[in-house]
């Protein structure tokens, strides 16, 4: 995630929006947020759908209440 820095956020838009996978597109969301990538202010995350509920991507791990994905604590979900 680190190396996404020169992502175009045009090609990533359509890609998130045409991708199926509810954990993926928050996992990739939380990740970018992580990382302070500057083409996320350029995403409009309201065309992407995260889908409803919680998602578990790892058992007894902290969940992130803004994306409500359950990550690995030592990854600091911040929530």
């Amino acid at each position: 995630m680190e190396g996404l820095r020169t992502l175009s956020p045009k090609r990533l838009q359509s890609l998130l929006t045409d991708c199926r996978s509810v954990k993926v597109k928050r996992l990739f969301f939380w990740f970018a947020e992580r990382h302070k990538h500057t083409w996320l202010n350029r995403l409009d995350p309201t065309s992407i759908d995260f889908g409803k509920g919680k998602r578990v991507l790892v058992r007894g791990g902290k969940l992130d209440r803004k994306y409500l994905i359950t990550v690995p604590e030592n990854l600091d979900a911040g929530g």
